[in-house]
């Protein structure tokens, strides 16, 4: 059943495929409409658009961590997983934005991994930031 109300920012997850993206702390999609001037000397003086090319990127940023607490495999993908699996081969992945819980809105495409950033500050988590480029379509569907 699709969830209730207000949905709480933790529930929403960008999934390699269908893997999230490892100790993630934040995501985001963008869907975008760029428009097409067709102002011309009949306007009045007023712009006049009509549609052009729409595109989409997704983001996500996190904590770094090469193992899991222990030694043990991490849950998800981790940040030199993608950076080795898309970046380093520039190879198109499949990226997902969803809650996975049935009857909520996922959204879904193939993107390029355009941007990877690592931070270390001094006394505090190293995290990192990554931002995916859609080439393409993106679908929208439901969770089943």
């Amino acid at each position: 059943m699709a969830t209730q109300g207000i949905i709480n920012g933790t529930e929403f997850g960008v999934y390699d495929g269908s893997t999230l993206v490892a100790y993630a702390t934040s995501g985001s999609v963008s869907i975008n409409h760029s428009l097409r001037d067709i102002s011309n000397k009949e306007s009045s003086g007023w712009k006049e658009q009509l549609e052009g090319q729409r595109d989409w990127e997704m983001s996500c940023e996190g904590m770094v961590a090469f193992l899991a607490a222990g030694g043990g495999a991490i849950g998800g993908k981790s940040v030199d997983e993608l950076f080795t699996a898309y970046l380093e081969t520039r190879t198109v992945l499949t990226v997902m934005f969803s809650t996975e819980v049935s009857g909520d809105k996922k959204y879904s495409g193939s993107a390029w991994l355009t941007s990877m950033s690592m931070d270390a500050p001094n006394e505090d988590n190293t995290t990192y930031s990554l931002s995916f480029s859609g080439t393409a379509a993106l679908t929208q569907a439901a969770v089943s």
